[in-house]
């Protein structure tokens, strides 16, 4: 083999029977995982279960228990400070502590590792801290106090910080805490580019499993004393697996769209009151309906009941849904918040048994709410649906 056949085959960061912990006690052991350069890998798992000390046992801010932490097929802590730190830039959680630092200095220490015992800049040294700092859309803040600023700012000015370095290998604890939405996403952005297009290893833990899904090459699910699971974002984020890593018995995890959802509504179901209240009427006569009929029947495809059956859980209302093909957008939410969904394969015309049952619900709920959508010759009965809703009094068409 080749040296450069060699260097391919060798992980660019090798994480080997590694064990990691405090005082010398291990809390979580055996930890086997091969990086590639210019991979993008995340760590996740609930609070407290040791996702920073994998972090800082890698960058040597913590002893190593048991094992090795190989980079470029050494042992990384063997490696001299001022030679890893011109290939590694880290971005913790712990508070960087400056007096009377501008964030235009704290971003220039990035540069530190290669200049000479004075700390003194070159032309081509600041010109790689304003491209840091215009690369994180932070140039407003360079001659701000670092202390006076917020914390979502700080972050992108650490960020800046590990940008300024020209790392190899950049690792980074929660970067996305305290930022908004716009600079969680262009955070992300800049990593995604750094790791894509200049072949720059990332190494970080995100509490947000909707973006790590997103951006990883591998995820490490962090539970226990071992790794949970390690591997690519499709086996990785399935329903099941990320309910038990979390202990989820309060919503839902659904991952073809990456999104959280809460618990279906579980209060308010059909009371004739509320009904005829709605309709200005005065509560007339005995319910005949049972019990635990539904609030209300949504009929919908293609994506615009979503907002109907979110608003009946804001409001803590059931509701049944159907008659939904198992393939359609509208299904994928209501079979985590309805009450029951009347299906139907992919494609089939609808059978007399969805029918029937979708009939009986419109019968006992309080409501009919329908979102207008084409029919075609397989769905053609949710015309009829229609017509006995009307019939009995009870179609809102929203």
């Amino acid at each position: 083999m080749t040296d450069d056949q060699n260097m391919k085959s060798t992980p660019y960061v090798k994480l080997d029977d590694l064990s990691v912990g405090y005082g010398g006690k291990a809390i979580i052991r055996d930890i086997c995982i091969d990086i590639k350069k210019g991979e993008i890998v995340t760590l996740i798992g609930p609070n407290g279960a040791g996702k920073s000390t994998i972090l800082k046992t890698i960058t040597k801010q913590l002893s190593i228990i048991k094992g090795s932490v190989g980079f470029e097929g050494r042992n990384m802590h063997k490696i001299p400070n001022k030679e890893l730190s011109q290939k590694m830039a880290v971005v913790l959680t712990e508070r960087l502590k400056t007096d009377l630092l501008t964030c235009y200095d704290v971003v220039a220490s990035g540069r530190y590792p290669y200049t000479g015992k004075l700390g003194i800049l070159t032309p081509e040294d600041e010109k790689k801290v304003d491209e840091a700092i215009a690369a994180v859309n932070a140039t407003e803040l360079g001659a701000h106090d670092f202390n006076a600023i917020s914390d979502g700012q700080r972050q992108r000015i650490l960020l800046a910080r590990a940008i300024c370095q020209d790392p190899e290998l950049i690792i980074l604890d929660e970067p996305t805490s305290f930022l908004d939405i716009k600079y969680k996403l262009e955070l992300l952005s800049i990593l995604r580019n750094m790791a894509k297009m200049k072949g720059i290893t990332v190494i970080t833990s995100l509490h947000e499993i909707d973006l790590a899904m997103k951006i990883a090459d591998k995820v490490v699910c962090v539970k226990g004393d071992h790794i949970y699971k390690y591997g690519a974002p499709d086996v990785i984020f399935d329903e099941n697996m990320i309910r038990e890593l979390y202990d989820i018995d309060n919503g839902f995890f659904d991952p073809l769209y990456g999104s959280i959802e809460l618990p279906a509504p579980t209060g308010q179901g059909w009371q004739r009151h509320m009904y005829e209240e709605s309709l200005g009427r005065k509560h007339r006569g005995k319910d005949s309906r049972p019990k635990g009929a539904p609030y209300a029947f949504v009929i919908s495809s293609g994506g615009g009941g979503i907002p109907v059956y979110r608003k009946l859980q804001r409001k803590n209302l059931t509701f049944a849904a159907g008659i939904l093909y198992e393939n359609d957008m509208d299904y994928r939410l209501a079979r985590l918040l309805a009450q029951e969904v009347v299906s139907e394969k992919p494609f089939a015309d609808i059978s007399d048994k969805a029918y029937s049952r979708a009939e009986e619900l419109i019968k006992e709920c309080g409501k009919v709410i329908y979102v207008p959508f084409e029919t075609g010759a397989c769905n053609g009965r949710i015309k009829d649906l229609l017509k006995l809703a009307e019939s009995e009094g009870k179609l809102e068409t929203i």
